[in-house]
């Protein structure tokens, strides 16, 4: 408090995981007549693991997820780079693909040995390491707790509690899937992702591109970020955006909605997309008003009057953020 109250203008506080309890001063500062100052506050922490935030300054605060590098603030017309070294700035901006590899491998040593206890996860770091890799294997796929926790060798409530841990630390993410009723069983499980495409190769152990190209999961690591940009690039809000898949293997990677919006997007790792019959029953069933399939070629063209090709190094003009 007093180093904080007679300050002025706008305050920057950092990593405010490490001082959880600061929530309840800033509170009565913000609450001071006439206060003169605003106070910005950075974390690697979700909300949901900072509960003294929502708890203290409810209606006071407003939050605001930023993610790594996105397309937008590097050359789009060197993705691949983005998409192997991932958003991290030190990663992406690394002299050498080994020393990209050597920064991500330290961020995960130091994530697991440091962050996390400061957040008061008392877990050992071998153990959420082991499962974080595991996880890296599943990534792309729909969340399966009991086959997980077989495969961990623990109770499926355990296997959850680790995936909801590093959701709330940032580093993966959810995406729940879109269902209603529409006489269709429909997947009810969300698919999981690691947020950054750089430390999801540095788990699977990989370093350069034709390492990658030859990996078998070249086609998810692909998914998951063709799907942040997406996600970054309309501006969407979690809430707003979802997979869907049904029992008889209809699918969607990536349905956005807002309101009456529906965007339905599918992510192919080819220079020659083509529609699909799942494409088409994704369009009829979810009422979509478009379909964009982000594809590896260089070129933007329609494959139907509904269903349009779209490729990634011309996401940045011919994909609108949501009004």
């Amino acid at each position: 408090m007093l180093a904080l109250k007679e300050l002025k203008g706008l305050v920057i506080i950092d990593e405010i995981q490490c001082i959880p309890d600061l929530f309840p001063i800033l509170r009565v500062l913000v609450d001071r007549p006439r206060a003169t100052a605003r106070f910005l506050v950075l974390g690697s922490a979700s909300p949901v693991m900072l509960k003294q935030s929502s708890e203290s300054l409810a209606g006071r605060i407003i939050f605001h997820e930023l993610g790594g590098l996105s397309l937008d603030e590097v050359d789009i017309e060197n993705h691949s780079r983005l998409w192997l070294r991932g958003g991290f700035p030190r990663s992406y901006l690394a002299r050498s693909l080994t020393a990209s590899d050597e920064w991500r491998r330290g961020f995960v040593k130091t994530f697991l040995e440091r962050d996390l206890p400061q957040l008061g996860i008392n877990i050992q770091a071998r153990t959420l390491h082991r499962f974080w890799t595991m996880l890296a294997h599943y990534h792309g796929q729909t969340w399966n707790a009991s086959e997980f926790g077989r495969a961990f060798g623990v109770a499926d409530t355990t296997v959850r509690k680790y995936l909801d841990l590093l959701t709330g630390a940032l580093v993966i993410r959810q995406l729940p899937p879109w269902h209603e009723n529409i006489k269709k069983r429909q997947v009810k499980a969300p698919k999981v992702f690691l947020t950054d495409s750089g430390l999801l190769h540095t788990l699977f152990g990989l370093k350069t591109m034709s390492e990658l190209e030859g990996h078998p999961k070249i086609g998810a690591s692909w998914e998951g970020f063709v799907i942040s940009e997406i996600i970054h690039r309309l501006d969407a809000r979690p809430e707003e955006c979802f997979f869907w898949s049904t029992h008889t293997g209809a699918e969607l990677d990536l349905l956005v909605v807002r309101g009456r919006t529906r965007l339905g997007f599918e992510i192919k790792r080819t220079s020659s997309p083509k529609t699909t019959k799942s494409m088409r029953i994704a369009l009829s069933d979810l009422k979509l008003k478009k379909l964009d399939v982000i594809h590896a070629g260089e070129n933007t063209y329609p494959l139907t009057n509904d269903i349009r090709a779209v490729s990634i190094s011309r996401i940045l003009e011919d994909l609108r953020p949501l009004k």
